[in-house]
């Protein structure tokens, strides 16, 4: 994982400066990196006497974030026409407007600042990209210690959840890793709980997860000499499952740990007419290349993706790819 630069934190530092109030959103549907992230973003403005408003589209269904749904609104606070050219966004684990969501207001022609980590984030003038870093809380740590110091226990706490959430658990981290640790390591310096962290992110799941994990196994089907196995999830298994969420990283990792299987393709019906997608792989498919053929994106083991279409036609047109790199 690379340090941000000097002329990094100077740049963002004068964004800051620069501007009176401040939106801080990530993207829709979000993760425990991008709800900590937010979190620690919030820390940074707080300790300099900033104000802030902190969005989401949600919906907050996994277990981990569920009790932050309160701190958030999808309604943007009313500003004048002098007051938003004195306004900054700060966007969070996401670099494409389309993926924040529908929020009740106009985040457009605001000055924007990007803080993100996944490989295909799109470049901005006013940006902090690092697709080496396994976590945007990592960047917004590296960022509160330049500019603020030492990390106070809750936000180290966040912080940490963000980390742990993004690496699950610190399972997907590489050899080149030392870095993330020392990082890590100071946020449990300052209070974070690893083992508390665990259970939250861990436990909690309710039952009906579980009922909508099991139909999903038993859909999955394997192709390409079973090197790709692909499930999905109707509009009615949603209905009847899956309104408290799902387990989609269990059934990853379940998946990923059969022998011979390379990737996973979950397809999940949104609508009568769009779908989501989930790719996760081993160290060889780059699934990021994937998902932005069909203008999706993530990093190169998980990605994600929306495309219009229904289930089978969606199989078929991603299976397609796929076929190409096993």
């Amino acid at each position: 994982m690379h340090i941000i630069s000097d002329e990094k934190i100077t740049e963002f530092s004068h964004f800051l400066k620069n501007h009176d109030f401040f939106y801080i959103i990530a993207h829709k549907d979000p993760d425990g990196d991008a709800i900590f992230s937010c979190l620690g973003m919030a820390d940074i403005l707080k300790a300099q006497n900033l104000p802030y408003q902190l969005l989401s589209a949600g919906p907050f269904k996994r277990p981990e974030i569920r009790s932050k749904a309160k701190l958030f609104t999808n309604e943007m606070k009313f500003l004048s026409e002098p007051e938003r050219k004195k306004t900054g966004l700060i966007i969070l684990d996401c670099s494409e407007m389309a993926r924040l969501g529908e929020i009740e207001g106009d985040l457009k022609n605001l000055d924007t600042y990007i803080i993100d980590h996944h490989k295909t984030a799109e470049v901005s003038t006013q940006c902090i990209i690092d697709p080496t870093s396994p976590a945007t809380a990592c960047l917004v740590q590296q960022i509160y210690e330049k500019l603020i110091g030492t990390v106070p226990k809750e936000t180290a706490e966040n912080l940490f959840r963000g980390l742990s959430t993004d690496t699950g658990y610190f399972r997907f981290l590489n050899t080149d890793s030392a870095e993330v640790f020392r990082q890590a390591a100071r946020l449990v310096e300052s209070g974070a709980n690893p083992r508390k962290t665990y259970d939250e992110i861990t436990g909690g799941k309710p039952y009906t997860t579980r009922k909508l994990l099991g139909i999903m196994l038993d859909r999955v089907e394997r192709r390409y000499n079973n090197k790709l196995a692909v499930t999905y999830e109707t509009l009615d298994d949603t209905k009847k499952w899956g309104q408290e969420g799902r387990d989609s990283d269990s059934l990853y990792s379940l998946l990923l740990s059969v022998d011979g299987i390379e990737a996973v393709l979950f397809v999940r019906q949104d609508t009568e007419l769009t779908c989501t997608c989930g790719f996760r792989s081993r160290d060889k498919i780059d699934v990021s290349a994937i998902a932005a053929k069909f203008g999706g994106g993530g990093h190169k083991n998980a990605a994600g993706l929306s495309i219009d279409g229904k289930i089978p036609d969606v199989v078929e047109k991603i299976c397609a790819e796929f076929k190409k790199v096993l």
